[in-house]
């Protein structure tokens, strides 16, 4: 049985977003030696190069957050951070697997990084410039939390940071789901951003949404995707809500042993299924499990794309995940032991995994898979494996199904393929690593 048919209606926690293979929970400290292997030798100058930047302060924690961040924070601890995410781009900026490489694209993550001040901002660009530059970058992103914004502050991500693809974190447009889901920010101030936003002349405004927020329903789902469309940005994401362990809904689940909040995957797939159907007859195109673009001609994401192909990733900042010549590491997950660490004058490097090429494979084909479809001939050429005869069981079931289709080297999610892609996926891993915790 196929995993996306055997897959509980119920949203249960452990459920999860496919970001990397092997899974999270193999990577061991002992495999540091061959990270630090990796930074310390030249890179394959053919590899492109990629900078990730963690902020991980937030004004609140939502429910359903999942990611290393901070609240309730002094401006002293604040800074201290910062500097010492300064260092470490300064210790990184020296490594050899810089080799001469530009970054080709550049994302600052969180957390929330506009949780920053217009100051701080600048003041972080100006000493990252000391020691890196991105000024030819194809895509440098940045995560903003609307409540965070203002219009010096937009003003600044665009003329100071040279960010081209602004990414605002909606979720939702009602007030009371905001506010049950433990979200910051409230409409209202999303439209004084939006204002902001529109006259800073981002080239790409993505808008993020939440399938399956605790009391969404089906006429307040087609609100959001009104809205939305009424904002028209260049491109807009939609997640399907998950119960990773250690989100406050998770830890309520499963501590006082309370029904799922969360809506089935059913339920939340048919409001994803409706917000593709509408934002195609608007003139989008989808570009992945998660995407529409407005215009595919102007707008790519080198991120995504780069990393999914094997890019190597710097990553910056208390646990924040990376890929170097092919090895994996994320970085001490831990604020204070991050923080006296680079301090030392030392990278902060937490734990570490050197993936087999078969494993590479794997990950590649897993990562492109959610875009909605692959090209067999990219793996025959780069891997030497045909991916279609190698896993020709788990393709015929889920053709079977309904899910996929194949036609000669072009491998294709159907709709309903694309609407569970991430369920998709573990039928390719290793069954070493099929049933374990992703994270």
């Amino acid at each position: 049985m196929s995993s996306a048919a055997s897959d509980k209606k119920k949203t249960e926690v452990g459920s999860y977003f496919i970001s990397n293979y092997p899974p999270y929970s193999q990577w061991k400290r002992e495999q540091l030696p061959a990270v630090q292997d990796a930074l310390h030798h030249a890179p394959k100058e053919d590899t492109p190069l990629g900078l990730y930047l963690h902020i991980p302060f937030c004004r609140k924690r939502c429910k359903f957050c999942y990611f290393k961040v901070f609240t309730d924070v002094k401006a002293a601890e604040v800074q201290r951070y910062v500097d010492a995410l300064c260092n470490e781009i300064s210790m990184v900026s020296k490594l050899p697997v810089m080799g001469d490489r530009p970054f080709r694209f550049v994302y600052f993550g969180g957390g929330t990084p506009s949780f920053l001040s217009p100051k701080q901002l600048t003041k972080l660009a100006d000493r990252l410039r000391q020691h890196i530059t991105w000024d030819g970058a194809e895509e440098v992103t940045f995560e903003c939390e609307p409540g965070t914004l203002s219009e010096t502050k937009v003003k600044t991500l665009r003329e100071e940071l040279g960010v081209t693809r602004l990414s605002l974190g909606i979720e939702n447009f009602s007030d009371k789901i905001l506010e049950d889901n433990g979200r910051a920010h409230l409409s209202k101030q999303v439209f004084n951003a939006w204002e902001w936003i529109s006259a800073a002349q981002f080239p790409n405004v993505n808008i993020d949404l939440i399938s399956g927020m605790v009391g969404e329903t089906w006429d307040n789902w087609k609100e959001n995707v009104r809205r939305t469309l009424e904002l028209s940005p260049e491109s807009v994401t939609i997640y399907q809500m998950e119960l990773p362990f250690n989100t406050v809904y998770s830890k309520d689940i499963l501590g006082n042993k309370v029904e799922s909040p969360v809506a089935d995957w059913e339920t939340k797939r048919g409001w994803v299924d409706y917000a593709f159907s509408e934002f195609i007859s608007a003139g989008y195109s989808v570009s992945s499990a998660y995407t529409v673009v407005k215009d595919p001609s102007k707008v790519n994401f080198s991120y995504r794309d780069n990393l999914w192909q094997g890019a190597d990733l710097l990553a910056t900042g208390i646990a924040s995940f990376g890929h170097a010549s092919g090895v994996h590491y994320q970085n001490l997950p831990e604020l204070e032991q991050y923080l006296s660490t680079v301090e030392s004058g030392e990278l902060p490097l937490g734990r570490g995994f050197v993936p087999t090429d078969h494993q590479r494979l794997v990950r590649e084909m897993i990562l492109l898979l959610k875009r909605g479809h692959l090209e067999a001939g990219y793996f025959r050429d780069k891997f030497g494996v045909e991916i279609v005869e190698h896993w020709q069981p788990q393709w015929n079931t889920y053709i079977d199904d309904g899910l996929v289709t194949i036609d000669g080297d072009t491998i294709r999610l159907t709709r309903d393929g694309l609407l569970r892609a991430d369920a998709l996926l573990p039928a390719f891993f290793e069954p070493e690593h099929q049933g374990v915790r992703y994270t």
